[in-house]
């Protein structure tokens, strides 16, 4: 598949229906989530910094080492994959729009910009800025000619600012400025996603699970939601089993963790599989 047709795929999941796109952080984890036959792949920014050994900020993980991360993801399969770009790695619109076309050009079907400002004493821009902000990502991507997805996303419930009515007025104001999919991390409720779906319609709704808090896909389709991401729950799950099993070695001198492990003999097959069909 192509690159432009992979842009296209991505598009047309959004039409109807409901579907998962789970959040790889290296190449091995991107091949076995397409082998597992998923139809779309979204970048984390967390589990990639972590797997750098560094805190999810901007300000430890550059842009351009961001932009490096997602095009290794990009290559890694011929899913198409949405990039979680922060806040654009810029604080001006002139500059997000510059910063934009750089991850247009590693060949992303989607990108998401935030509002949020990594300032504790003012987490989210105001809205003014976050939609000139959000315009100038939408004007970088229309000069590119490239059919990317711009996702908007509010993260009022993520900086400590848990209110509804905000998150869902900037969702609409990133709407008008032209995200063709709209997102509002922390949300958790059955009550809030289907007040961010009535908000947003017609577009599409991206609904963040990165916790065991009971919902099913089915459950989410049924709210309205279109599309499912995990954020950096997966990578979360594997520094889980790590952390426990080393916490016990060093500690009490035990190996009983390892009962969980994956069987050399499967992971490995997978990956001589998959590289054998990859040459074929």
């Amino acid at each position: 598949m192509s690159i432009s047709q992979a842009r296209a795929a991505f598009r047309k999941l959004h039409d109807g229906g409901c579907f998962v796109i789970p959040n790889p952080w290296d190449v091995g984890t991107a091949r076995y989530l397409r082998h597992c036959g998923f139809k779309a792949l979204a970048t984390t920014s967390s589990g990639a910094a972590f797997s750098l050994g560094l805190p999810d900020t901007d300000w430890a993980v550059t842009r351009d080492t961001m932009l490096a991360h997602i095009r290794t993801i990009v290559e890694a399969t011929e899913l198409p994959v949405s990039a979680d770009f922060e806040s654009g790695y810029a604080h001006e619109p002139e500059a997000v729009a510059e910063n934009v076309r750089l991850c247009v050009e590693t060949g992303v079907a989607g990108l998401s910009i935030e509002d949020a400002t990594g300032d504790k004493a003012k987490p989210l821009y105001d809205l003014d800025l976050a939609v000139a902000r959000m315009r100038a990502a939408r004007r970088a991507i229309d000069k590119s000619g490239a059919d990317v997805m711009l996702v908007g996303r509010a993260e009022c419930f993520l900086v400590g600012r848990p209110d509804l009515g905000e998150t869902t007025a900037r969702l609409k104001a990133y709407a008008a400025a032209g995200a063709d999919c709209l997102y509002a991390p922390g949300i958790r409720s059955a009550e809030q996603i289907a007040a961010v779906v009535e908000a947003a319609a017609p577009k599409p709704v991206n609904v963040l699970i990165s916790a065991a808090i009971g919902f099913t896909v089915a459950d989410l389709a049924g709210l309205g939601v279109r599309r499912i991401s995990v954020g950096s729950a997966l990578a979360r799950v594997a520094w889980g089993a790590f952390m426990r099993a080393s916490k016990q070695i060093a500690a009490e001198g035990r190996f009983d963790a390892f009962a969980d492990a994956v069987p050399f003999a499967e992971i490995n097959g997978f990956f001589r599989n998959d590289l054998k069909g990859r040459a074929g």
